[in-house]
């Protein structure tokens, strides 16, 4: 009965079980008309058979008919019809902070003859930013310092806008250096205050830290900064990009990534590799795949809809009250 109300009304019913009081209508009508009709001094059917059927004769049934719907009415508003209304669906977002490496190398163009790589890693970021809309997501850009362009943030057009404003450092100049482990501590930080349930740093550098050396001892180095990550519960995916050294071209020898990759995999990340234009573009692609949103399962509020049912109850009795008692009055 159920299944076949709710695809009928688009409703179904809280307690079922109280249609069984409908069984006790014929009960009540057979007892009703097994009482018969009371008895007066006057018999005056007697002589009136052979009038003519006026519309009054002919909708005398409808009282009774009013009043049986009406109670059915009243036995379908006992069963608590409701109306199951979605709600939207929940969903587990994400806080990404991305960690752009703009000191000068990022001008070699070995990944693309047309592109530098700075470009490459500018279109693979907002294609990146595109596809995650349900989470926040920040932007740094770092050379010798970390510089905050963008806390994480639901307003991807405002953070589009920034990433596309972002420019290398001064080939040569005092910030042409590359401090891996301060960017990442200070997204570490950024990401202290965070209450998302997955937080997560790509980190995107062509070079190897030279900023916490063995002559530096006070500077933050990149082992030292996947430690403050792990203890915050921050992931973080390295990519590393480029073919070879830091001079225009690419050439040089290569760069080591050792350090960055003991980074990523002690927080429960991985370095990834992007030696040309598609490499980056999939290497953001799988670290999408790696971080999806938990989304929850459909959820739906209960609305009682009794009172339309009540309601119309209450009218078929009266109303065959009524005209049981006046145009449609029939005297025994």
């Amino acid at each position: 009965m159920n299944p076949l109300f709710e695809s009928l009304a688009g409703l179904t019913l809280r307690d079922p079980w109280m249609l069984s009081c409908a069984l006790l209508l014929p009960l009540a009508l057979w007892l009703r008309r097994r009482r018969g009709a009371p008895a007066v001094r006057f018999a005056p059917a007697a002589f009136v058979q052979d009038l003519p059927r006026t519309w009054r004769v002919r909708m005398l049934p409808l009282p009774p008919a009013l009043q049986v719907l009406g109670l059915l009415l009243v036995v379908l508003a006992l069963a608590r019809p409701v109306q199951r209304t979605p709600l939207p669906l929940r969903t587990e977002g994400i806080d990404i902070l991305l960690c752009l490496d703009v000191s000068s190398s990022m001008a070699a163009r070995d990944m693309d003859p047309l592109r530098a790589r700075l470009d490459l890693a500018k279109a693979a970021a907002a294609q990146f930013i595109a596809g995650r809309p349900q989470d926040r997501v920040g932007l740094i850009a770092f050379a010798r310092y970390p510089d905050l362009v963008c806390p994480p943030t639901l307003d991807h057009a405002a953070l589009q806008e920034l990433l596309a404003r972002v420019e290398r450092v001064e080939s040569e100049g005092p910030e042409d250096a590359t401090g891996i482990g301060t960017a990442v501590a200070r997204a570490a930080q950024v990401l202290r205050a965070s209450t998302a349930k997955s937080k997560v740093v790509i980190l995107l550098t062509d070079g190897e830290e030279n900023v916490a050396t063995a002559q530096t001892p006070a500077e933050i180095a990149p082992l030292h900064a996947g430690q403050l990550c792990r203890e915050l519960g921050v992931r973080v995916y390295a990519i590393a990009a480029g073919t070879g050294g830091p001079d225009a071209s690419g050439g040089g020898p290569a760069i080591d990534t050792s350090q960055v990759q003991r980074l990523a995999e002690m927080t429960g990340g991985a370095l990834h590799e992007a030696r040309d234009a598609g490499a980056m573009a999939g290497v953001y692609a799988h670290i999408d795949a790696l971080e999806k949103v938990e989304i929850q399962e459909p959820r739906y509020r209960l609305e009682d809809r009794f009172l339309p049912f009540l309601g119309a109850a209450l009218a078929l009795l009266f109303l065959g009250r009524v005209l049981q008692s006046t145009l449609l009055e029939a005297l025994p």
